[in-house]
């Protein structure tokens, strides 16, 4: 396994980074268990996780699953760098959802009971709440931080802008802000490449993206279908909206004797600023599978011509639509 610092700290981070929205949901306790202990033996130390996940009716699950997996002992609390969301909603009556101080720290106390934990290594505001001041904000990290609690605080879905407001104000009350950003990300969805991602170089915060294979898009999903592999409606119909692109994609892979699934999460490993892009495997084959793009090999003419396939923005804003 590699390792890269997360963002400007001094956090050692696997370069893959086990995303766990399908625990609860789509595999059992027993079987994220497995893709825990497989996880941990190829090194992967990074696991996300947040306080929503677990399905409708049952928020919380996941990071239920992951605390009994870390009550088995074993070392495995310090062999992972452990990352949650507060943001979703939680409940329906007020402060139950959002950025408030009392949401953060309430739901930060809860996370750590069903995490079976007493610390949080990375905090991460799921979304931007747009009525909050930062001034409430930070107050709330930082007393977290005071009680060991939180270590690094993180962002999720934020604008260019959003980041540099939230730093900004970080640093003038001589707090470290956010050390990275979770984004929307892969070969397919460039947005970032606009003003999140030179937000983030210039403050220093490590890029985790989700969605790497754009929901199974960059799997190898339009031979899957061909093969008569079951697939969902909303796959097919975006397999069809893009089959062109899906097609060249898909040639490409098989000239250079890979796997979709590893030059998308490859390519995602070239980008400036990014740390580790999020996996979400359903099976022990799936994580397995997932640890081939680290080697997979990019030459100047291959970057080329997945630049002609999935077209970014254009490079940075504003250059990428002005001058």
């Amino acid at each position: 396994m590699e390792y890269t610092n997360l963002g400007r700290t001094g956090l050692q981070v696997s370069r893959l980074c086990l995303g766990t929205m399908n625990f609860g949901p789509q595999t059992s306790e027993q079987d994220s268990f497995a893709i825990m202990d497989r996880a941990v033996e190829h090194g992967i130390n990074f696991f996300d996780t947040a306080n929503v996940y677990g399905g409708e009716g049952n928020r919380g699950r996941t990071e239920t699953i992951i605390g009994n997996w870390l009550a088995q002992g074993g070392g495995r609390r310090d062999r992972v760098v452990l990352a949650t969301k507060v943001y979703g909603e939680m409940g329906q009556w007020p402060n139950h959802s959002g950025l408030s101080a009392l949401h953060i720290i309430r739901e930060c106390e809860h996370s750590l009971r069903r995490l079976q934990t007493d610390h949080i290594d990375l905090y991460q505001m799921h979304h931007i709440k747009r009525d909050t001041p930062w001034e409430e904000i930070w107050q709330a990290m930082e007393t977290l931080v005071a009680q060991g609690k939180v270590i690094y605080v993180g962002s999720s879905n934020f604008a260019g802008w959003h980041i540099t407001q939230a730093n900004e104000i970080a640093k003038k009350r001589n707090f470290l802000g956010l050390v990275s950003e979770q984004s929307l990300y892969n070969l397919d969805a460039r947005t970032v490449e606009l003003e999140v991602v030179p937000a983030c170089l210039e403050y220093g915060l490590g890029i985790i993206p989700w969605s790497p294979l754009a929901g199974g898009l960059l799997g190898g999903a339009l031979q899957k279908i061909e093969e008569g592999r079951r697939s969902s409606e909303s796959t097919r119909w975006q397999v069809e909206q893009k089959r062109e692109k899906l097609e060249a994609y898909e040639r490409l892979c098989a000239e250079m004797g890979e796997a979709p699934a590893s030059v998308a999460l490859g390519w995602l490993l070239q980008q400036p600023a990014v740390t580790a892009p999020i996996i979400g495997p359903r099976t022990i084959e799936q994580l397995d599978q997932s640890l081939d793009a680290l080697d997979v090999d990019f030459a100047e003419d291959t970057l080329y011509r997945l630049d002609e396939i999935f077209p970014g923005p254009g490079g940075p804003a504003p250059e990428a639509y002005a001058w």
